[in-house]
């Protein structure tokens, strides 16, 4: 995908969450992340994007913390909400295709700016979800590529990495295909960092989860059950995935 159909993904649904979040009212519980209320959720997405807009804008080399969102409450958390959001699209539309800075997924992005216009729009997608979640409202509709894209952003990037909780005491093969653009992944898990491949392998089958990319982009990062009649076989894995691949 372009770098900027990540930036505008990142613009709309940034937007989106705000407008949800202000008709939720920021004391709203939201169900798809049972410790957060509304406010929570402006107070991590806000910090996560000035915290992804310092990298690329300074070209910062070393990861650094999170910075510390403020204790405000109702419209003016909104405000410092899309105050930062803002900032972030304005900051990976005005830098160079050639800016040098940290990254931190082990698969590799085309460039450091590519990695975080894609990081971003995943992160403010799923956490749109969560404010339609806490206003009661269904999921705005996903494009199927951008959805495949995030699924393998998850599968090949986050749960590749040492602190993935995802794991079988004995080699276990999760296969998750999308029925509407044809992706497949076969996920290898075992006390390791699970290791996915694209495509399919020789590798026995012990659960596949097959359905629309939208749906496998919810399901995946835990925004509905991974739960139907697109799961086949042990269904065990799949509760396994629900119960420990949150991020």
């Amino acid at each position: 995908m372009e770098i900027t159909t990540f930036v505008k993904t990142l613009e709309r649904d940034g937007q989106l969450l705000a407008d949800l979040a202000e008709q939720a009212g920021t004391d709203a519980l939201v169900p798809t992340c049972p410790q957060w209320r509304v406010a929570d959720l402006l107070r991590h997405t806000g910090s996560v994007h000035r915290w992804a807009a310092g990298f690329v804008g300074e070209g910062l080399l070393e990861p650094s913390a999170f910075p510390d969102a403020p204790e405000l409450v109702g419209a003016e958390l909104l405000a410092w909400f899309r105050e930062g959001h803002a900032a972030l699209v304005r900051t990976l539309v005005e830098a160079p295709a050639d800016v040098q800075c940290w990254t931190f997924l082990p698969t590799a992005a085309p460039s450091p700016l590519a990695f975080w216009a894609r990081r971003q729009a995943h992160e403010t997608a799923v956490h749109r979800m969560d404010a339609e979640a806490a206003l009661g409202v269904a999921f705005s509709p996903v494009e199927p590529e951008f959805a495949e894209d995030g699924v393998d952003e998850l599968l090949t990037g986050f749960h590749a990495r040492p602190r993935s909780r995802v794991r079988t005491p004995e080699p276990r093969v999760l296969r998750v295909r999308a029925a509407d653009t044809g992706a497949v992944w076969t996920v290898r898990l075992s006390t390791e960092p699970a290791r996915t491949v694209r495509g399919t392998t020789d590798d026995p089958v012990d659960c596949e989860v097959t359905g629309e990319a939208a749906w496998l982009y919810a399901a995946l990062w835990n925004r509905l059950p991974l739960v139907g009649p697109g799961v086949t076989g042990d269904p065990g894995l799949a509760r396994l995935w629900s119960e420990t691949a949150g991020i």
